[in-house]
């Protein structure tokens, strides 16, 4: 397809979405990886955006297990039941932890209980979990956490660095979910969101070892300039170390990565190409401040338009990870997707082209929404200023009174941030 229009290109965006989160669905995966049913008890353990799709692949597997329990935790409104009585779901809140999230968190913990070696524990974790499973330190609240997380989430702190001083102020984080379960065998199956895929760091590593430290985490509170007293004593305490490689607990932890951003990125680049549309992948663990990240795109994509290098066009540049967005001064409906789309169509605002950012998981930072899609025709299509609405952290309400939003509903999986640009 070479004629392209502005509705042409944002149907072919969106489809390409949509072949990126099916690939990224971890129900079809799962199966494969499961043992045969253990001597004692299967229990299976989760929390995430994908938990519930992950719980009903693995009680299908073992539908004639007597032995099958457990529980995993979702997001509010995601928590259809996979078979009651079987294996419960429980809804908390995210990105912001709740009190259901501790209550669902301490009834998991409590399953852990008198565990043998004979038993199997399943653990189901995508993106999400760090929030939903919610279990601080002793001499912490639930207010500590949240505090923590809203700061977090205003201070341009990177996954790495979130997931460091989370997996330091939990009892389920960084490798004490797995100890817990110490001495079963524990099948970790794990949907990644973050960049590298590193099972230490998808939702902070409830079932691997922590090669941080907790003077890294409290360097970390220091860099970012959050002055948080009761989070900076409980790193200090001797209970903030998380479970280290190599701990004789963790001796019998099998792990999965059973989706990824670059599954995702691969399917999107394989419809592409089935339309006759050559495409690259630029990188999968794409980080930083997501502005700077939209115009540092429009520089690769203006030196193809200009000079065909590094690619000829046409084409297709995809990209994953996740950025951040450092919030300064009174802030809008934001989101770091759209954050990126807008920096991004400002730089290149004289090339032709259309782009798409979404989050894979049909949620872009606080709003129900994805992300958006479209061309530069759009910073006049909203009635307002463009570089006010990035400036004011505001780029979801621009999309909105632009009619680019992507709305998706909720996916049933995570694998972080999805861009795609279309450069005729």
């Amino acid at each position: 397809m070479t004629d392209w229009t502005d509705a042409s290109a944002a149907e072919f965006l969106r489809h390409l979405f949509t072949q990126a989160v099916e690939a990224s669905k971890p129900e079809a995966r799962i199966a494969p990886l499961l043992p045969p049913p253990p001597e004692g008890r299967i229990l299976v353990l989760g929390a995430g955006k994908a938990a519930v799709g992950m719980a009903r692949a693995v009680e299908a597997h073992y539908a004639d297990a007597p032995r099958l329990s457990g529980l995993v935790i979702t997001r509010h409104g995601q928590g259809e039941e996979p078979a009651p009585g079987r294996i419960a779901v429980r809804e908390a809140a995210h990105p912001v932890p709740d009190a259901a999230g501790l209550a669902a968190t301490e009834e998991l913990l409590a399953l852990t209980r008198g565990l043998g070696p004979e038993d199997l524990v399943i653990a189901l974790i995508s993106g999400g979990a760090s929030a939903l499973m919610v279990a601080p330190l002793a001499g912490l609240t639930l207010a500590d956490k949240v505090e923590l997380n809203r700061a977090l989430l205003a201070s341009g702190a990177t996954i790495s660095e979130m997931n460091c001083l989370r997996r330091h102020l939990s009892r389920v984080k960084g490798g004490r979910l797995a100890a817990a379960c110490a001495p079963a065998r524990v099948l970790a199956l794990l949907v990644s969101d973050v960049p590298g895929d590193d099972p230490s760091v998808i939702a902070s590593g409830p079932c691997h070892g922590d090669a941080t430290t907790a003077a890294d985490a409290q360097a970390v509170l220091a860099r970012l300039g959050l002055d948080l007293p009761r989070i900076a004593a409980a790193l200090a305490s001797p209970e903030a170390e998380s479970v280290k490689p190599g701990d004789p607990r963790l001796a019998r932890v099998e792990s999965h990565i059973v989706c990824s951003p670059q599954m995702a990125l691969e399917a999107a680049a394989e419809a592409a190409r089935a339309a006759g549309v050559a495409a690259h992948i630029l990188g999968d663990a794409l980080e930083g401040e997501a502005r700077e990240a939209g115009r540092l795109m429009a520089g690769i994509a203006r030196q193809v338009v200009l000079r065909d290098q590094p690619f000829a066009r046409p084409c297709l540049l995809l990209s994953g990870g996740e950025t951040t967005v450092s919030i300064r001064g009174p802030a809008g409906v934001g989101g770091r997707n759209v954050e990126f789309l807008l920096a991004y169509l400002l730089a290149a605002r004289d090339l032709p082209g259309w782009a798409l950012a979404a989050d894979t998981d049909g949620v872009d930072g606080g709003a129900e929404v994805a992300g958006a899609v479209g061309g530069a025709a759009l910073l006049h299509a909203a009635g307002r200023d463009p570089a006010e609405a990035l400036a004011g952290h505001d780029a979801h309400s621009f999309f909105a009174a632009a009619g680019a939003q992507l709305v998706t509903g909720p996916t049933g999986t995570n694998v972080n941030d999805f861009r795609a640009i279309l450069l005729p």
